[in-house]
């Protein structure tokens, strides 16, 4: 069973008086544990398709299974009780809380949760997945104290503490200098390697393109399997 499956899948705007087909009828599936690139020109349909799967956007028509779940054409209330519980989102732009620090940052996805477990165990598990990527001394620091490979660190983090079952990456290097994309990459793999995290990037980045198991290519709102010559 995939984890992820999606059967001729559109995705339709109104932009004034025009029609937008951002995805037209797209067949995709990945599976558990995959560290999966798609790539594209801007303007593609990379972003709707990654705000499909992450359950931030509804599709037009077509089939969307998350964990034999389908979520494709649930409301906005359930769509948020799936993102909450199943998907993690690492974001370019890091998007961290700039009074909460660190060990903050990284717990709020559960404390937003309906039924949030005891504070302590948020607490201890966060402060286990912070050690995890790298960020053991810098816990109590808030965003504008740290560098921006340890801000994306926070965010990756953040996106590993809830135990989703698959973690969405937008342009995760985009804002990141060569060094630092590479050792967020390297994290990134060794995360997917011991703890069988299921990583899904939209990239215009080389770098992480080189190091994916796959590569989906995405034009004009249809997806195709690409080519990895590295692999």
């Amino acid at each position: 069973m995939p984890l992820i499956q999606l059967k001729d899948v559109h995705k339709e705007y109104l932009l004034g008086e025009n029609v937008v087909h951002a995805l037209k009828g797209v067949d995709m599936s990945v599976e558990k544990g995959e560290f999966t690139v798609v790539t594209g020109p801007s303007g593609s349909g990379k972003s709707t398709l990654l705000n499909i799967i992450g359950c931030l956007d509804r599709l037009t028509r077509g089939s969307y299974k998350l964990e034999d779940q389908e979520v494709g054409q649930t409301d906005f209330d359930e769509l948020a009780d799936v993102r909450n519980h199943k998907i993690g989102f690492i974001f370019q732009s890091f998007n961290l809380i700039p009074v909460l620090d660190v060990l903050e940052n990284v717990e709020f996805p559960c404390l937003i949760r309906s039924k949030p477990e005891p504070r302590k165990v948020i607490r201890e598990r966060a402060r286990q997945v912070a050690e995890d990527v790298g960020l053991g001394s810098v816990v109590h620091h808030r965003p504008d104290q740290l560098s921006g490979g340890q801000r994306q660190r926070v965010a990756i983090a953040r996106a590993l503490v809830t135990h989703p079952s698959l973690v969405l990456a937008d342009e995760p290097t985009a804002n990141l200098d060569s060094v630092t994309s590479n050792q967020i990459i390297d994290l990134m793999l060794k995360l997917n390697a011991d703890k069988g995290v299921t990583f899904l990037f939209s990239t215009h980045d080389p770098r992480v393109t080189k190091h994916a198991r796959r590569v989906l290519s995405i034009s004009d709102g249809k997806v195709s399997e690409g080519a990895n010559d590295s692999h």
